[in-house]
């Protein structure tokens, strides 16, 4: 059987409902309680009498059912605004029809019309299962759903209206209705499962269900009170009650005798087929009234019910054929066949007749009274409480976190660093690449170099000669006057000339000085950025391995990752808790339940409060694993951090290092230019200061050479009046200058000449 044949549903009819109008009642408390123009409202006042006439008057379909919640919901929040019981100041007259006795029933109680509006959102849903001939996956699916909806409407009705109003009301049909409502929706889920080809045993305990739900509906229908009130619609009902309960336990025998099957207790298969054979036949053989009844029904249905009797008969049979001749399996007493415990797979679904989205909005929002304010507000010190007793709690934690963290000084970037040491920093590969396009950058410098050294060599010499001419004048000054000869002349004077030229000396003696060790510095500089420019533009594995590595064994690295790990989990705590924060606030800044409590008794406020904080429990527990999850991580943290200490000390002097080694490479190239310019202009003040020595080097020669001519006279003289020279040995430690003149000099034999030679030596002449 692919699924159970199709049986019929029953259903009940709408009550009808009389004239009645809000406008006078509501009108005139709205001016006098609320102190506003009641035409103010007239608009609101008029959708509302225009939905009334909706719902009175309902259509046969889904969107009925959408009519008769939006009224119901409008009238929940009407009642809660103006006074509409019996005996109170708007209340109105309000008359229905009973739908068993067709009685008109009137009551002064708005109660009383949304308990009627209830009743036929009830009776329409039951109408829409029934209508759906259920041959489809989906229509089976609207069918049960169909079903749980009017079961819901009816608990609703018996749980919070009065059993008073009606009939069609009472506590004992309100009960009736209710189960049969769950047993046709659990029997549309029934049709599904075998349909889907379910597991026989699941099968069997969901038709075991659809028995006792029609049982219990059984039993209000055998009740003399409940069939007094149904009045000839009883016997009806309970025919067909009484059927499905025969029919739906022999479907759950059926397919226990299937479960048997798979598991291979064929003993109990006959048992079981048995007993769905004994009880069908009780359907079908025991009650002539039911077989009255079925005689009624439409063909297919008495051709389902011969099928499905064809099918138990059959597999009983084959069964008690199969083990007679082949497992020889003692077949137990029926008494001994296990009763199948129901699975109750539907529920009656809750009416909500404040959910906006069924409802719509509010009509009557803008009368709020002031128990509601004041509600609102006491509402508000409880939110602001719960957030206050929880933000005390985290500003405790991160406090505490804070400190822990601080003293160790530690943060999950700290550790998380070494990927920089695998690759070259961009700000590196910048340079490289700038570097790459000027391939003559160390070149250039080292001619720099170069040139200012040849310079500076040259201005040194001249210096040096400028300074041997003036000391040579001075010796050959001094030998003079020791000889007893007279001082040179001043001639055009010489004297003046000679302080000048042995000032400008000095001064630029200074300034090469001074000059000497700006180039000193410039060179040792040079020196040290060639190097690192060489690094720049030479092969980007040179580079990398000149910058400086971290070595680390496998212990330090195993520590490493679990540091790293663990401050993983501190920064994950720390953003949920921020965000857990954020959520808990804004709930609570968009928690308004002023509507909520305009519909609500003053007497429920306190309960009300407790089940709308109740909102808050996830998020409030969510933060307490939050924060009871830091002791454990800190204490984690701690270990961790033992066997990090020394790793990190490494690590901490590699960065050091590391950062060291990358800025002095990025002010290598950033120092080119500079040192380009410097040098250039240290070639510049070299080139104006040999220019000036050269001139003043001309100056000292010319002056020195007169100063020579004055005294020669004076030196031949002195040199007939003493007797030629004695030859001597050279001292060993002496070396006398050699020069052209002295070569000159060494190589004549004439005594006067000697002594000439002598004497011209004696006073530092040329």
């Amino acid at each position: 059987m692919e699924a159970v044949p199709r049986m019929p549903m029953i259903w009940l009819d709408l009550k009808e409902a009389g004239e009645f109008q809000f406008s006078p009642a509501v009108r005139q408390f709205i001016l006098k309680n609320y102190g506003e123009n009641p035409d103010n409202y007239n608009e609101q006042m008029k959708k509302l009498e225009t939905l009334r006439q909706s719902a009175v008057n309902v259509t046969r379909d889904f969107e009925g059912c959408s009519t008769l919640r939006k009224y119901f919901g409008q009238l929940h929040y009407l009642q809660s605004r103006v006074p509409m019981g019996p005996g109170q100041e708007a209340s109105v007259p309000i008359s229905w029809t009973e739908i068993f006795s067709g009685k008109t029933v009137t009551h002064d109680d708005i109660s009383y019309e949304q308990a009627c509006v209830l009743y036929n959102l009830g009776a329409l849903h039951s109408m829409l299962g029934a209508m759906d001939n259920r041959v489809s996956e989906e229509g089976m699916k609207v069918s049960c759903t169909h079903f749980q909806c009017s079961a819901g409407a009816f608990s609703y009705l018996r749980d919070h209206f009065s059993h008073n109003f009606s009939v069609d009301m009472s506590h004992q049909i309100l009960n009736l209705n209710i189960n049969l409502m769950l047993g046709q929706a659990q029997e549309c889920l029934l049709e599904k499962s075998m349909l889907d080809n379910r597991k026989s045993f699941l099968v069997a305990r969901i038709s075991a269900q659809v028995v006792d739900y029609y049982k219990e509906a059984c039993r209000a229908l055998e009740n003399t009170e409940t069939a007094s009130m149904l009045g000839k619609i009883q016997k009806d009902w309970k025919k067909l009650v009484q059927m499905k309960i025969y029919y739906f336990a022999a479907i759950a025998h059926l397919h226990m005798g299937k479960q048997a099957e798979e598991q291979q207790k064929y003993g109990e298969i006959i048992l079981c087929s048995f007993g769905a054979q004994k009880t069908f036949r009780m359907t079908l053989v025991r009650l002539p009234l039911l077989c009255w009844y079925i005689q009624g029904q439409p063909d297919s249905v008495q051709e389902a019910l011969k099928f499905t009797m064809d099918v138990i008969g059959g597999k009983f049979n084959s069964a008690k054929k199969d083990n007679d001749f082949i497992y020889h399996e003692t077949v137990p007493s029926l008494e001994t066949l296990t009763s199948v415990k129901g699975a109750p797979l539907v529920k009656a679904l809750p009416v909500n007749p404040t959910d906006p989205t069924v409802t719509g909005p509010d009509l009557f929002a803008k009368l709020v009274p002031m128990a509601a304010h004041e509600a609102s507000s006491l509402y508000s010190e409880e939110k602001a409480k719960l957030l206050r007793d929880i933000m005390a709690k985290i500003e405790s934690k991160n406090e505490t976190l804070e400190q822990f963290m601080d003293s160790l000084g530690l943060e999950a970037e700290s550790v998380d660093n070494l990927e920089m040491y695998s690759h070259i920093p961009p700000i590196l590969m910048e340079k490289c690449a700038a570097l790459s396009v000027r391939p003559d950058t160390v070149k250039s410098l080292i001619q720099s170099m170069q040139v200012l050294s040849g310079v500076f060599t040259d201005v040194e010499s001249s210096l040096r000669e400028i300074r041997d001419v003036l000391e040579e004048d001075e010796a050959a000054e001094r030998g003079l006057q020791q000889g007893g000869g007279p001082t040179a002349a001043d001639v055009h004077g010489a004297a003046q000339a000679l302080a000048e030229i042995w000032r400008d000396l000095e001064k630029y003696m200074e300034a090469h000085e001074k000059a000497s060790f700006t180039n000193t510095e410039l060179h040792r500089a040079m020196n040290l950025h060639i190097s690192n420019l060489r690094l720049l533009g030479g092969p980007l594995e040179s580079l990398r391995e000149a910058l400086p590595q971290p070595q680390l064994g496998e212990e330090d690295v195993a520590g490493l990752q679990t540091m790293k790990r663990i401050l993983g989990k501190v920064q994950e705590m720390r953003e949920q808790r921020s965000s857990l924060e954020k959520q808990l606030r804004d709930l609570i800044q968009q928690d308004d339940i002023t509507s909520t409590l305009v519909t609500s008794e003053r007497a429920d406020i306190k309960q009300i409060f407790e089940e709308q904080l109740k909102k808050y429990e996830q998020v409030k527990v969510y933060i307490e694993q939050n924060l009871s999850a830091q002791e454990n991580i800190l204490k984690a943290l701690t270990e961790a951090n033992v066997q990090y200490a020394l790793v990190r000390k490494g690590l901490s002097q590699t960065e050091q290092q590391w950062n060291s080694t990358v800025q002095g490479l990025v002010g290598s190239y950033e120092a080119y230019e500079d040192l380009m310019k410097k040098s250039q202009e240290g070639k510049e003040f070299y080139d104006d200061l040999e220019a000036k020595a050269s001139r003043l080097l001309e100056r000292a020669k010319a002056l020195c050479q007169t100063r020579d001519e004055e005294r020669k006279p004076f030196l031949e003289k002195e040199t007939q009046k003493k007797p030629p020279a004695r030859p001597t040995a050279a001292k060993p430690t002496l070396k006398p200058k050699t020069s052209d003149v002295d070569q000159g000099f060494s190589s004549l034999d004439d005594p006067e000449l000697a002594q000439l030679s002598a004497a011209i030596l004696a006073l530092g002449g040329d």
